[in-house]
């Protein structure tokens, strides 16, 4: 991050080494300072030096402008001087002192593993899409930085539309989160297997279906596959379907303590990751109870770290269908006595240019407070170009408009 220059600073301009740059940029927004701030501190810090540092190559370096207090880099250009460097070297000596100084921030993990379970019994919402998004931003480098739309574009929307020119003070370049990542394709389309390059499970051997049922024939966990892709290393995986899970709510039906059944078949995967993504059906049967159950909130877990994400659409079916899965939820919660968070709403395949419906529809989504809505998802063109690839959106279009707005949804809810 890079303020524009106030009055008690100047402008400097000099070379860097790219890779020194770009190990600043990165760093700098893992600290959530500005570039500005910790090359002044990397200067001060060269300054107070007893002894010259080791030369570095600046062979290559290409043009580098900050703000500094107004008199250091003159007082800065005097010290190179006097200890015989190059200003080009000893700016560069200053940067690697302050990145010494100031390691990367170890990535946050959750104390109890995330488990977020995204729904609606209507079909063709795009259930699918924002859970393997969803993932694939919790999974991204966080050695690396990946375009993000701050939460204003969510008020810019209400007005403009998801279609209104970019406006480049609506992104940040941020570091990536890093967790362990587990994309459990609990739908029996098995959608997110086949989106994600992976076949489903054959039937006549080991599934997620048979292990809820009690008929597992092995360790589950031998059936999960990496989501390959240098962004997500080996912190993104899939729990591919299986069709058997058509017959789930017919064996549920005769399986004791049905509603924690999934949670049973889930639990020895849970030290292995940080957050777990259920990609439930669309369905408002025993299934869903099992899902639910599992993202209830456990005794010692805060609010907020596992729960519920809705995902609709800007149009009134999306509305009916929102009111039958809330009824579900209250009655779970009344029943069970269950303390079930929903994370928000997500408004996905939004398009403005589809006129009152869409707008008038999405105000009326913005409207409700509790839960709130924690993203808008555009209807363009790359998430079914990387469905039809069998590519994750984020490694096949890190840039686009719609994976710009799911890490800002994975941020929101995180």
């Amino acid at each position: 991050m890079t303020s524009p220059p106030s009055g008690d600073r100047e402008k400097v301009v000099s070379k860097l080494p790219a890779a020194l740059q770009q190990r600043l940029k990165i760093r700098t927004a893992q600290h959530g300072i500005d570039i500005q701030h910790a090359v002044e501190a990397g200067i001060a810090a060269w300054r107070g030096l007893g002894a010259n540092l080791s030369p570095i190559d600046t062979a290559g370096a290409k043009s580098f402008s900050t703000w500094l207090p107004q008199g250091q880099w003159e007082d800065f250009r005097e010290d190179c001087s006097a200890r015989g460097v190059s200003l080009v070297q000893g700016l560069a000596q200053s940067v690697l002192l302050w990145l010494e100084k100031n390691p990367a921030p170890g990535v946050k993990r959750p104390s109890v593993v995330r488990r977020l379970v995204i729904c609606n019994q209507k079909g063709g919402v795009g259930k699918t899409a924002i859970t393997a998004g969803t993932g694939e931003a919790l999974a991204e480098d966080a050695e690396q930085l990946h375009p993000v739309r701050v939460s204003k574009y969510l008020a810019h929307a209400r007005s403009a539309g998801i279609d209104a020119p970019d406006d480049p003070l609506d992104y940040e370049d941020l570091p990536g989160l890093g967790l362990k990542v587990l994309l459990v394709d609990f739908d029996p389309q098995c959608h997110l297997t086949k989106q994600l390059g992976h076949e489903p499970l054959p039937l006549d051997g080991d599934s997620l279906t048979k292990h809820m049922a009690g008929e597992g024939k092995g360790e589950l966990r031998d059936l999960v596959v990496p989501v390959e892709g240098d962004r997500f290393g080996d912190r993104l995986h899939l729990l591919p379907a299986c069709t058997d899970a058509f017959l789930l709510d017919v064996k549920l039906s005769g399986v004791r303590a049905r509603e924690a059944a999934l949670e049973r078949a889930l639990s020895p995967l849970e030290e292995h990751y940080d957050v777990m993504l259920i990609d439930c059906p669309p369905s408002l049967g025993l299934s869903m109870d099992a899902a639910a159950y599992f993202g209830r909130r456990r005794p010692g877990e805060v609010p907020g770290n596992s729960g519920i994400l809705v995902v609709v659409q800007a149009e009134d079916s999306s509305a009916d269908a929102y009111g039958l899965l809330t009824s579900q939820i209250e009655d779970l919660r009344n029943d069970m006595k269950l303390e079930l968070d929903y994370l928000g709403i997500v408004v996905n395949h939004y398009d403005a240019r589809r006129g009152y419906i869409a707008t008038s529809s999405l105000e009326s989504w913005m409207d409700i407070k509790d839960p709130r809505v924690v993203g808008l998802v555009g209807d363009l063109k790359e998430q079914k170009e990387a469905v039809r690839m069998k590519q994750p959106l984020l490694a096949y279009a890190p840039r686009c408009t719609q994976s710009v707005a799911i890490r800002a949804l994975a941020r929101e809810i995180s």
